[in-house]
């Protein structure tokens, strides 16, 4: 039983840009993350220092890299929704 999509959905106009954004916060991200993995890696004693409030750089690292993909989630989202409105415009 199929009742079709519940919305017409028309071209989108934005969708080069917002895959562009996307790979390019993709990108962002994974040299972020590698970072912590290299220190991970080449230097683990690094990550047991505490470096704020007693917790150490995994820690603070850890967190940084859930808070950054928040963050990096709302700009993607904001600036997509910024590129519909402008490019979607009905004419």
């Amino acid at each position: 039983m199929d009742h079709g999509p519940a919305v017409e959905l028309g071209v989108d106009h934005a969708s080069g840009k917002k895959s562009r954004l996307g790979v390019l916060f993709f990108i962002l991200y994974t040299i972020v993350y590698g970072i912590f993995v290299a220190i991970g890696v080449t230097n683990y004693e690094a990550l047991g220092k505490p470096v704020f409030g007693n917790q150490n750089l995994a820690v603070i690292y850890g967190f940084g890299l859930i808070v950054f993909a928040i963050v990096l989630g709302l700009i993607y989202n904001w600036l997509c929704t910024k590129y519909e409105n402008e490019l979607n415009k009905e004419e």
